[in-house]
Protein backbone atom coordinates (compact mmCIF):
# COMPACT_ATOMS: atom_id res chain seq x y z
CA UNK A 1 0.00 0.00 0.00
CA UNK A 2 1.14 3.13 -0.74
CA UNK A 3 2.00 5.63 1.82
CA UNK A 4 2.09 9.14 2.42
CA UNK A 5 4.75 11.54 1.74
CA UNK A 6 4.67 13.28 5.10
CA UNK A 7 3.54 9.60 6.89
CA UNK A 8 4.57 9.97 10.75
CA UNK A 9 7.29 7.43 9.64
CA UNK A 10 9.02 9.53 7.38
CA UNK A 11 9.06 12.32 9.25
CA UNK A 12 11.10 10.92 12.42
CA UNK A 13 13.82 9.59 9.67
CA UNK A 14 13.77 13.04 8.20
CA UNK A 15 14.26 15.09 11.53
CA UNK A 16 16.69 12.08 12.97
CA UNK A 17 18.88 13.39 10.35
CA UNK A 18 19.22 17.08 11.76
CA UNK A 19 18.75 17.06 15.04
CA UNK A 20 19.05 20.24 17.05
CA UNK A 21 21.27 21.87 18.65
CA UNK A 22 20.31 24.67 20.59
CA UNK A 23 16.91 24.90 22.81
CA UNK A 24 13.65 26.03 21.51
CA UNK A 25 13.70 29.28 23.16
CA UNK A 26 9.54 28.75 23.91
CA UNK A 27 8.43 26.70 26.71
CA UNK A 28 5.70 24.04 26.42
CA UNK A 29 3.28 26.37 27.31
CA UNK A 30 3.80 28.83 24.50
CA UNK A 31 5.89 31.34 26.93
CA UNK A 32 8.91 32.89 25.25
CA UNK A 33 12.11 33.14 27.59
CA UNK A 34 14.24 36.17 27.56
CA UNK A 35 17.60 35.19 26.84
CA UNK A 36 18.45 36.90 30.45
CA UNK A 37 15.93 37.60 32.87
CA UNK A 38 17.58 40.37 35.14
CA UNK A 39 16.04 41.88 38.32
CA UNK A 40 14.30 44.78 36.39
CA UNK A 41 11.69 42.41 35.07
CA UNK A 42 11.14 40.77 38.61
CA UNK A 43 8.52 42.20 41.90
CA UNK A 44 10.39 41.04 44.46
CA UNK A 45 7.85 42.80 46.92
CA UNK A 46 5.57 39.86 46.03
CA UNK A 47 8.34 37.54 47.42
CA UNK A 48 6.83 36.46 50.56
CA UNK A 49 8.40 34.16 53.22
CA UNK A 50 6.89 30.45 53.19
CA UNK A 51 4.00 29.82 55.03
CA UNK A 52 2.49 33.30 54.06
CA UNK A 53 -0.17 34.56 52.07
CA UNK A 54 -0.66 33.79 49.00
CA UNK A 55 1.87 30.54 49.57
CA UNK A 56 4.20 31.32 46.65
CA UNK A 57 7.05 29.64 48.08
CA UNK A 58 5.15 26.83 49.84
CA UNK A 59 2.64 26.17 52.85
CA UNK A 60 4.94 25.29 55.52
CA UNK A 61 7.07 27.86 57.11
CA UNK A 62 9.74 25.48 57.40
CA UNK A 63 9.44 23.12 54.22
CA UNK A 64 10.39 19.72 54.24
CA UNK A 65 12.61 20.12 57.48
CA UNK A 66 9.48 19.30 59.17
CA UNK A 67 8.58 15.95 57.31
CA UNK A 68 9.00 14.51 54.01
CA UNK A 69 6.54 14.62 51.49
CA UNK A 70 4.50 11.14 51.71
CA UNK A 71 6.35 8.96 49.72
CA UNK A 72 3.91 6.51 47.71
CA UNK A 73 4.20 4.26 44.66
CA UNK A 74 0.94 3.37 42.57
CA UNK A 75 -0.21 -0.25 42.63
CA UNK A 76 -2.99 -2.59 41.99
CA UNK A 77 -3.17 -5.62 39.81
CA UNK A 78 -5.19 -9.16 39.92
CA UNK A 79 -6.77 -9.89 42.91
CA UNK A 80 -6.89 -8.13 46.09
CA UNK A 81 -4.63 -11.05 47.33
CA UNK A 82 -1.91 -10.29 44.80
CA UNK A 83 -2.29 -6.24 45.49
CA UNK A 84 -2.29 -7.23 49.30
CA UNK A 85 1.79 -9.02 48.61
CA UNK A 86 2.85 -6.06 46.78
CA UNK A 87 1.60 -3.40 49.02
CA UNK A 88 3.11 -5.11 52.08
CA UNK A 89 6.24 -5.89 50.07
CA UNK A 90 6.86 -2.20 49.23
CA UNK A 91 5.52 -0.71 52.66
CA UNK A 92 9.21 -2.86 53.96
CA UNK A 93 11.10 -1.32 51.26
CA UNK A 94 10.12 2.22 52.82
CA UNK A 95 7.24 3.09 51.23
CA UNK A 96 5.24 5.47 53.72
CA UNK A 97 1.70 5.47 52.19
CA UNK A 98 -0.26 3.14 49.59
CA UNK A 99 -1.55 4.46 46.07
CA UNK A 100 -4.08 1.91 44.80
CA UNK A 101 -4.86 1.09 41.29
CA UNK A 102 -8.39 0.18 40.69
CA UNK A 103 -9.09 -1.93 37.21
CA UNK A 104 -11.78 -0.36 34.78
CA UNK A 105 -14.68 -2.55 36.00
CA UNK A 106 -14.10 -1.04 39.16
CA UNK A 107 -13.88 2.30 37.82
CA UNK A 108 -16.78 2.31 35.74
CA UNK A 109 -19.32 0.34 37.73
CA UNK A 110 -19.66 -2.81 36.50
CA UNK A 111 -19.34 -6.22 38.47
CA UNK A 112 -16.55 -8.73 37.19
CA UNK A 113 -19.23 -11.15 35.82
CA UNK A 114 -20.74 -8.36 33.23
CA UNK A 115 -20.12 -8.84 29.95
CA UNK A 116 -18.79 -5.70 29.57
CA UNK A 117 -16.45 -6.04 32.37
CA UNK A 118 -14.83 -10.02 32.11
CA UNK A 119 -11.41 -8.91 29.34
CA UNK A 120 -10.21 -6.33 32.04
CA UNK A 121 -10.93 -8.07 35.13
CA UNK A 122 -8.11 -6.91 36.95
CA UNK A 123 -5.68 -5.49 34.01
CA UNK A 124 -5.05 -2.33 34.62
CA UNK A 125 -5.50 -2.31 39.03
CA UNK A 126 -7.03 -4.30 41.53
CA UNK A 127 -10.57 -5.95 41.46
CA UNK A 128 -12.56 -4.84 44.31
CA UNK A 129 -16.14 -5.42 43.56
CA UNK A 130 -17.70 -5.34 46.90
CA UNK A 131 -16.45 -5.24 51.02
CA UNK A 132 -14.96 -8.70 51.29
CA UNK A 133 -12.02 -7.88 48.42
CA UNK A 134 -11.55 -4.55 49.94
CA UNK A 135 -10.98 -6.41 53.81
CA UNK A 136 -8.55 -8.90 51.76
CA UNK A 137 -6.88 -6.31 50.42
CA UNK A 138 -6.32 -4.50 53.45
CA UNK A 139 -5.39 -8.08 55.83
CA UNK A 140 -2.58 -7.40 58.01
CA UNK A 141 -2.36 -3.59 57.35
CA UNK A 142 -3.95 -1.12 59.90
CA UNK A 143 -5.99 1.65 57.92
CA UNK A 144 -5.92 3.48 60.88
CA UNK A 145 -2.08 3.59 60.79
CA UNK A 146 -0.90 4.52 57.23
CA UNK A 147 -2.47 7.03 54.28
CA UNK A 148 -4.22 5.44 51.50
CA UNK A 149 -4.83 6.88 48.40
CA UNK A 150 -7.09 5.94 45.64
CA UNK A 151 -7.23 6.64 42.21
CA UNK A 152 -11.03 6.00 41.41
CA UNK A 153 -13.73 8.89 40.49
CA UNK A 154 -17.12 7.30 38.89
CA UNK A 155 -17.25 5.01 41.75
CA UNK A 156 -15.22 6.92 44.25
CA UNK A 157 -17.87 7.46 46.77
CA UNK A 158 -18.54 3.57 46.52
CA UNK A 159 -14.92 2.92 47.50
CA UNK A 160 -14.56 5.64 49.98
CA UNK A 161 -17.71 3.79 51.33
CA UNK A 162 -16.10 0.38 51.33
CA UNK A 163 -13.18 2.17 52.91
CA UNK A 164 -14.79 3.11 56.14
CA UNK A 165 -16.61 0.12 56.31
CA UNK A 166 -13.82 -2.06 56.34
CA UNK A 167 -12.01 0.51 59.11
CA UNK A 168 -15.56 -0.61 61.08
CA UNK A 169 -14.36 -4.38 60.49
CA UNK A 170 -11.36 -3.59 61.51
CA UNK A 171 -12.42 -1.66 65.09
CA UNK A 172 -10.59 1.86 63.47
CA UNK A 173 -12.54 4.90 64.45
CA UNK A 174 -12.96 6.58 61.08
CA UNK A 175 -11.44 10.00 62.49
CA UNK A 176 -8.56 8.39 62.61
CA UNK A 177 -8.13 7.13 58.65
CA UNK A 178 -5.85 9.85 56.68
CA UNK A 179 -5.52 9.49 52.57
CA UNK A 180 -7.52 10.51 49.55
CA UNK A 181 -9.82 9.42 47.23
CA UNK A 182 -9.45 11.29 43.73
CA UNK A 183 -13.21 11.68 43.38
CA UNK A 184 -12.90 14.25 40.65
CA UNK A 185 -15.40 13.84 37.88
CA UNK A 186 -14.84 16.81 35.78
CA UNK A 187 -11.97 15.97 34.43
CA UNK A 188 -13.38 12.49 33.32
CA UNK A 189 -15.58 14.02 31.18
CA UNK A 190 -12.86 15.80 29.47
CA UNK A 191 -10.34 13.85 29.66
CA UNK A 192 -10.35 10.51 30.34
CA UNK A 193 -13.50 8.28 30.21
CA UNK A 194 -14.54 6.49 33.39
CA UNK A 195 -17.98 8.89 34.10
CA UNK A 196 -21.16 7.06 35.22
CA UNK A 197 -23.73 9.35 35.78
CA UNK A 198 -24.52 13.12 34.27
CA UNK A 199 -23.00 16.13 35.34
CA UNK A 200 -25.53 17.18 38.12
CA UNK A 201 -25.98 14.42 39.97
CA UNK A 202 -22.24 13.78 39.89
CA UNK A 203 -21.65 16.99 41.17
CA UNK A 204 -24.14 16.56 44.11
CA UNK A 205 -22.82 12.79 44.81
CA UNK A 206 -19.02 14.44 45.12
CA UNK A 207 -20.62 16.97 47.35
CA UNK A 208 -22.48 14.54 49.41
CA UNK A 209 -18.76 12.69 49.80
CA UNK A 210 -16.89 15.96 51.06
CA UNK A 211 -19.42 16.51 53.41
CA UNK A 212 -19.85 13.40 55.24
CA UNK A 213 -16.16 13.14 55.33
CA UNK A 214 -15.59 16.59 56.39
CA UNK A 215 -17.74 15.75 59.63
CA UNK A 216 -16.67 11.47 59.94
CA UNK A 217 -13.48 11.35 58.43
CA UNK A 218 -11.87 14.74 59.16
CA UNK A 219 -7.92 13.86 58.33
CA UNK A 220 -9.42 12.17 54.93
CA UNK A 221 -9.58 14.27 51.75
CA UNK A 222 -12.62 13.19 50.08
CA UNK A 223 -11.40 14.64 46.62
CA UNK A 224 -8.18 15.28 44.79
CA UNK A 225 -9.01 17.56 41.69
CA UNK A 226 -6.53 16.39 39.25
CA UNK A 227 -4.83 18.48 36.67
CA UNK A 228 -3.02 14.98 36.01
CA UNK A 229 -5.52 13.51 33.13
CA UNK A 230 -5.99 16.31 30.73
CA UNK A 231 -2.21 17.13 30.18
CA UNK A 232 -1.65 13.34 29.19
CA UNK A 233 -4.76 14.34 27.33
CA UNK A 234 -2.42 17.02 25.63
CA UNK A 235 -2.70 19.91 27.75
CA UNK A 236 -0.38 22.40 28.53
CA UNK A 237 0.95 22.92 31.70
CA UNK A 238 -0.74 26.27 31.94
CA UNK A 239 -3.81 25.01 30.73
CA UNK A 240 -3.40 21.91 32.98
CA UNK A 241 -3.18 23.97 36.04
CA UNK A 242 -5.70 27.10 34.94
CA UNK A 243 -8.91 23.93 33.80
CA UNK A 244 -7.85 22.07 37.23
CA UNK A 245 -8.33 25.26 38.99
CA UNK A 246 -11.61 26.18 37.47
CA UNK A 247 -13.00 22.89 38.47
CA UNK A 248 -11.87 23.66 42.24
CA UNK A 249 -14.07 26.74 41.75
CA UNK A 250 -17.06 24.46 40.13
CA UNK A 251 -16.75 22.40 43.14
CA UNK A 252 -16.41 25.05 45.78
CA UNK A 253 -19.87 26.69 44.61
CA UNK A 254 -21.37 23.76 44.18
CA UNK A 255 -19.95 22.40 48.35
CA UNK A 256 -21.59 26.38 49.29
CA UNK A 257 -25.10 26.20 47.42
CA UNK A 258 -25.11 22.44 48.96
CA UNK A 259 -24.48 24.65 52.83
CA UNK A 260 -21.47 23.73 53.03
CA UNK A 261 -18.95 26.35 55.04
CA UNK A 262 -16.04 26.98 52.39
CA UNK A 263 -13.83 28.01 55.56
CA UNK A 264 -14.22 24.18 56.74
CA UNK A 265 -14.15 22.44 53.89
CA UNK A 266 -11.68 24.16 52.00
CA UNK A 267 -9.03 22.73 54.61
CA UNK A 268 -9.54 19.41 53.20
CA UNK A 269 -9.52 20.27 48.99
CA UNK A 270 -6.49 18.40 47.55
CA UNK A 271 -4.82 18.52 43.94
CA UNK A 272 -3.19 16.14 41.95
CA UNK A 273 -0.97 16.58 38.75
CA UNK A 274 1.37 14.55 36.46
CA UNK A 275 5.06 15.98 36.21
CA UNK A 276 6.18 16.72 32.79
CA UNK A 277 9.98 17.16 31.50
CA UNK A 278 10.01 21.06 30.88
CA UNK A 279 11.75 21.35 34.67
CA UNK A 280 11.87 24.86 35.71
CA UNK A 281 7.93 25.29 34.08
CA UNK A 282 6.72 22.39 36.17
CA UNK A 283 8.45 23.83 39.17
CA UNK A 284 6.77 27.51 38.63
CA UNK A 285 3.33 25.71 37.07
CA UNK A 286 3.13 24.23 41.37
CA UNK A 287 4.65 28.06 43.09
CA UNK A 288 1.89 30.03 40.61
CA UNK A 289 -0.79 27.50 40.92
CA UNK A 290 -0.45 27.60 44.84
CA UNK A 291 -0.58 31.41 44.70
CA UNK A 292 -3.38 31.74 42.21
CA UNK A 293 -5.46 29.31 44.64
CA UNK A 294 -4.71 30.87 47.54
CA UNK A 295 -5.84 34.50 46.16
CA UNK A 296 -9.15 33.25 44.44
CA UNK A 297 -9.88 31.57 48.29
CA UNK A 298 -9.47 35.00 49.41
CA UNK A 299 -10.78 37.60 47.46
CA UNK A 300 -13.72 35.43 45.58
CA UNK A 301 -15.20 33.78 48.35
CA UNK A 302 -13.85 35.91 51.78
CA UNK A 303 -11.38 32.64 52.94
CA UNK A 304 -9.62 34.12 55.80
CA UNK A 305 -8.14 30.92 57.57
CA UNK A 306 -4.68 29.96 56.02
CA UNK A 307 -5.71 26.43 55.78
CA UNK A 308 -8.36 26.81 53.57
CA UNK A 309 -6.82 28.83 51.75
CA UNK A 310 -3.51 26.55 51.01
CA UNK A 311 -3.32 24.35 48.32
CA UNK A 312 -2.19 20.91 49.32
CA UNK A 313 -1.40 18.86 45.96
CA UNK A 314 0.29 15.34 45.10
CA UNK A 315 2.01 14.95 41.88
CA UNK A 316 2.79 11.71 40.04
CA UNK A 317 6.21 11.40 38.32
CA UNK A 318 5.93 9.91 35.02
CA UNK A 319 2.95 9.13 32.92
CA UNK A 320 2.67 9.99 28.79
CA UNK A 321 6.50 11.13 29.64
CA UNK A 322 7.40 7.84 29.52
CA UNK A 323 8.20 6.15 26.82
CA UNK A 324 8.43 2.47 25.55
CA UNK A 325 11.46 2.85 23.06
CA UNK A 326 15.26 2.76 24.94
CA UNK A 327 12.37 2.19 28.28
CA UNK A 328 16.02 2.56 30.75
CA UNK A 329 15.86 6.30 29.72
CA UNK A 330 12.68 6.57 31.40
CA UNK A 331 15.07 6.03 35.01
CA UNK A 332 16.40 9.38 33.90
CA UNK A 333 13.13 11.39 33.53
CA UNK A 334 11.55 9.83 36.60
CA UNK A 335 14.92 11.45 38.25
CA UNK A 336 14.06 14.80 37.02
CA UNK A 337 10.24 14.95 37.21
CA UNK A 338 10.78 14.17 40.54
CA UNK A 339 13.43 17.08 41.98
CA UNK A 340 10.61 19.38 40.10
CA UNK A 341 8.68 18.28 42.56
CA UNK A 342 10.23 18.43 45.51
CA UNK A 343 11.54 21.85 44.44
CA UNK A 344 7.49 22.91 43.60
CA UNK A 345 6.76 21.90 46.96
CA UNK A 346 4.27 18.77 46.86
CA UNK A 347 2.90 16.94 49.62
CA UNK A 348 2.57 13.41 48.27
CA UNK A 349 5.34 12.31 45.35
CA UNK A 350 4.62 8.92 43.51
CA UNK A 351 7.07 7.73 41.11
CA UNK A 352 6.76 5.51 38.14
CA UNK A 353 8.74 2.65 36.95
CA UNK A 354 10.73 2.76 33.83
CA UNK A 355 8.48 -0.41 32.35
CA UNK A 356 5.31 1.32 33.14
CA UNK A 357 4.79 3.00 29.67
CA UNK A 358 4.35 -0.75 28.60
CA UNK A 359 3.34 -2.90 31.30
CA UNK A 360 2.12 -3.35 34.68
CA UNK A 361 5.44 -2.63 37.17
CA UNK A 362 7.35 -5.53 38.30
CA UNK A 363 8.74 -5.43 42.05
CA UNK A 364 12.22 -4.61 40.84
CA UNK A 365 11.44 -1.61 38.34
CA UNK A 366 8.81 -0.41 41.64
CA UNK A 367 11.68 -0.92 43.95
CA UNK A 368 14.05 2.03 41.66
CA UNK A 369 11.19 4.08 41.39
CA UNK A 370 10.48 4.09 44.64
CA UNK A 371 14.88 4.43 45.70
CA UNK A 372 14.50 7.10 43.18
CA UNK A 373 12.15 9.44 45.52
CA UNK A 374 14.68 7.74 48.86
CA UNK A 375 18.18 8.66 46.94
CA UNK A 376 16.73 12.72 45.92
CA UNK A 377 15.13 12.84 50.03
CA UNK A 378 18.08 11.55 51.42
CA UNK A 379 21.41 12.36 49.43
CA UNK A 380 20.48 15.05 47.09
CA UNK A 381 19.95 18.02 49.79
CA UNK A 382 17.38 19.64 47.33
CA UNK A 383 14.91 19.48 50.49
CA UNK A 384 17.35 21.23 53.28
CA UNK A 385 16.18 24.60 52.88
CA UNK A 386 12.56 25.67 51.96
CA UNK A 387 11.70 26.63 48.24
CA UNK A 388 15.72 26.81 47.11
CA UNK A 389 15.05 28.26 44.01
CA UNK A 390 13.06 31.36 45.20
CA UNK A 391 14.47 33.87 44.40
CA UNK A 392 15.83 33.38 41.14
CA UNK A 393 15.18 36.18 38.60
CA UNK A 394 14.18 33.30 35.76
CA UNK A 395 12.04 31.05 37.73
CA UNK A 396 10.03 34.01 39.65
CA UNK A 397 9.55 35.56 36.26
CA UNK A 398 8.34 32.56 34.98
CA UNK A 399 5.77 31.65 38.04
CA UNK A 400 4.28 35.34 37.46
CA UNK A 401 4.31 34.26 33.28
CA UNK A 402 2.21 31.44 34.11
CA UNK A 403 -0.24 32.39 36.64
CA UNK A 404 -1.18 35.63 34.07
CA UNK A 405 -1.79 32.50 31.35
CA UNK A 406 -3.61 30.34 34.50
CA UNK A 407 -5.69 33.15 35.32
CA UNK A 408 -6.83 33.52 31.30
CA UNK A 409 -8.05 30.44 30.66
CA UNK A 410 -10.29 30.11 34.06
CA UNK A 411 -11.62 33.60 32.47
CA UNK A 412 -12.33 31.98 29.06
CA UNK A 413 -13.65 29.17 30.69
CA UNK A 414 -16.15 31.62 32.74
CA UNK A 415 -17.15 33.39 30.03
CA UNK A 416 -18.40 30.57 28.35
CA UNK A 417 -20.55 29.53 30.97
CA UNK A 418 -18.79 27.56 33.43
CA UNK A 419 -17.22 24.63 33.57
CA UNK A 420 -20.22 22.50 33.93
CA UNK A 421 -21.70 24.15 30.51
CA UNK A 422 -18.44 23.73 28.46
CA UNK A 423 -18.64 19.75 29.39
CA UNK A 424 -22.09 19.43 28.84
CA UNK A 425 -21.37 21.14 25.04
CA UNK A 426 -18.65 19.11 24.72
CA UNK A 427 -16.54 22.54 23.93
CA UNK A 428 -13.78 21.77 26.89
CA UNK A 429 -13.15 18.26 25.38
CA UNK A 430 -12.58 19.63 21.53
CA UNK A 431 -10.34 22.43 22.98
CA UNK A 432 -8.04 19.50 24.64
CA UNK A 433 -8.69 17.31 21.21
CA UNK A 434 -7.03 20.05 19.21
CA UNK A 435 -4.22 20.48 21.89
CA UNK A 436 -3.41 17.00 21.46
CA UNK A 437 -3.53 16.99 18.19
CA UNK A 438 -1.01 19.96 18.00
CA UNK A 439 1.35 17.94 20.46
CA UNK A 440 1.40 15.13 18.35
CA UNK A 441 2.33 16.79 15.18
CA UNK A 442 5.23 18.51 17.23
CA UNK A 443 6.58 15.37 18.22
CA UNK A 444 6.08 13.95 14.65
CA UNK A 445 7.87 17.00 13.02
CA UNK A 446 10.84 16.94 15.35
CA UNK A 447 9.90 20.57 16.60
CA UNK A 448 9.71 18.58 19.97
CA UNK A 449 12.84 16.30 21.42
CA UNK A 450 12.04 13.22 22.80
CA UNK A 451 15.39 11.07 22.94
CA UNK A 452 14.94 7.41 21.72
CA UNK A 453 11.69 7.81 20.09
CA UNK A 454 12.31 10.82 17.45
CA UNK A 455 15.84 11.77 17.73
CA UNK A 456 19.10 9.55 19.00
CA UNK A 457 17.47 6.48 17.77
CA UNK A 458 19.32 3.66 17.17
CA UNK A 459 19.57 1.06 14.40
CA UNK A 460 18.14 -1.47 16.67
CA UNK A 461 16.03 -0.15 19.31
CA UNK A 462 15.50 -3.51 20.71
CA UNK A 463 16.44 -3.47 24.87
CA UNK A 464 16.17 -6.00 27.38
CA UNK A 465 13.81 -4.51 29.43
CA UNK A 466 14.96 -7.20 32.58
CA UNK A 467 12.09 -9.02 34.09
CA UNK A 468 9.13 -9.26 32.35
CA UNK A 469 5.16 -8.56 34.53
CA UNK A 470 3.28 -11.72 33.52
CA UNK A 471 -0.60 -11.47 35.25
CA UNK A 472 -1.60 -14.55 36.49
CA UNK A 473 -4.40 -16.04 33.93
CA UNK A 474 -6.36 -17.73 36.15
CA UNK A 475 -6.75 -14.31 38.20
CA UNK A 476 -10.03 -13.64 36.65
CA UNK A 477 -11.26 -16.88 37.76
CA UNK A 478 -10.93 -16.60 40.91
CA UNK A 479 -12.20 -12.94 41.02
CA UNK A 480 -15.26 -14.24 39.56
CA UNK A 481 -15.29 -17.31 42.32
CA UNK A 482 -15.25 -15.26 44.90
CA UNK A 483 -17.64 -12.93 43.75
CA UNK A 484 -20.20 -15.72 42.42
CA UNK A 485 -19.16 -16.82 46.66
CA UNK A 486 -20.18 -13.67 47.93
CA UNK A 487 -23.44 -13.31 46.36
CA UNK A 488 -24.17 -16.79 47.24
CA UNK A 489 -23.66 -16.54 51.18
CA UNK A 490 -24.47 -12.82 51.91
CA UNK A 491 -28.25 -12.44 53.13
CA UNK A 492 -29.87 -11.34 50.21
CA UNK A 493 -32.69 -9.46 52.07
CA UNK A 494 -30.41 -7.32 53.69
CA UNK A 495 -28.75 -6.54 50.46
CA UNK A 496 -32.18 -6.04 49.38
CA UNK A 497 -33.35 -3.75 51.78
CA UNK A 498 -30.22 -1.56 51.94
CA UNK A 499 -30.38 -1.08 47.86
CA UNK A 500 -34.07 -0.06 48.10
CA UNK A 501 -33.18 2.86 51.21
CA UNK A 502 -30.35 4.20 48.39
CA UNK A 503 -32.75 4.74 45.70
CA UNK A 504 -35.27 6.32 47.73
CA UNK A 505 -31.93 8.33 49.09
CA UNK A 506 -31.33 9.29 45.61
CA UNK A 507 -34.27 10.55 44.94
CA UNK A 508 -34.31 13.70 46.91
CA UNK A 509 -30.93 15.62 46.57
CA UNK A 510 -31.56 16.94 50.19
CA UNK A 511 -30.23 13.78 51.36
CA UNK A 512 -26.54 12.59 51.59
CA UNK A 513 -25.86 9.45 50.02
CA UNK A 514 -23.23 8.32 51.80
CA UNK A 515 -24.50 6.77 54.99
CA UNK A 516 -26.59 4.22 52.52
CA UNK A 517 -23.55 3.89 50.62
CA UNK A 518 -21.79 2.63 53.47
CA UNK A 519 -24.80 0.78 54.57
CA UNK A 520 -24.77 -1.00 51.20
CA UNK A 521 -20.62 -2.16 51.31
CA UNK A 522 -21.71 -3.69 55.12
CA UNK A 523 -24.34 -5.24 53.27
CA UNK A 524 -21.98 -7.13 50.67
CA UNK A 525 -23.61 -5.11 47.92
CA UNK A 526 -21.86 -5.34 45.20
CA UNK A 527 -20.08 -1.85 43.44
CA UNK A 528 -22.47 -2.80 39.91
CA UNK A 529 -25.65 -3.59 42.23
CA UNK A 530 -25.14 -0.08 43.49
CA UNK A 531 -24.10 1.85 40.38
CA UNK A 532 -27.63 0.02 38.90
CA UNK A 533 -29.72 1.64 41.53
CA UNK A 534 -28.31 5.15 41.35
CA UNK A 535 -28.61 5.01 37.20
CA UNK A 536 -32.66 4.00 37.92
CA UNK A 537 -32.42 7.30 39.42
CA UNK A 538 -29.89 9.46 37.38
CA UNK A 539 -29.94 7.95 34.49
CA UNK A 540 -26.44 7.89 32.73
CA UNK A 541 -24.03 10.98 30.73
CA UNK A 542 -24.30 11.41 27.38
CA UNK A 543 -21.49 11.85 25.50
CA UNK A 544 -21.42 15.69 23.26
CA UNK A 545 -20.09 15.33 19.92
CA UNK A 546 -19.01 18.24 18.12
CA UNK A 547 -17.40 18.26 15.06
Amino acid sequence: MATSKNSSAEIINEVEKAPPNHPDPVTPSGIEVPVVVGPDMIDFSKLEQPGAYPFTRGIFENGFRGRLWTIRQYSGFGTAEESNERYKFLLDQGQTGLSVALDLPTQCGYDPTDSMARAEVGKVGVSLSNLGEVERLFKGIDVGGISTSFTINGTASIIYAMYCAVADKQGVDRNKLTGTIQNDILKEYVARGTWIFPVKPSMRLIADTILFSNKHTPRFNAISIAGAHVRDAGCTAVEEMGYTLANGLAYTDELIRRGGDVEKFARRLSFFFYVHMDFFEEICKFRAGRRLWAKLMNERYGVEDPKAQMFRFGVVCGGSSLIGSQPHNNIVRVGTETMAAVLGGAQSIFTCAFDEAFQIPTEHSAEIALRTQQIIAHESGIARTVDPLGGSYYVEWLTDQMEKGMMSVIEEIEKYGGVEKAVEDGWLQMKIAKRASERKQAADSGKTVIVGQNYFRRDDQTEEVGEVFKLDPMATARVIEKHEKNRETRDSSLVEKSLVALENAASNDKNNIMPYLIDCCHAYATVGEMVSTLKNQWGEFQEPVRL
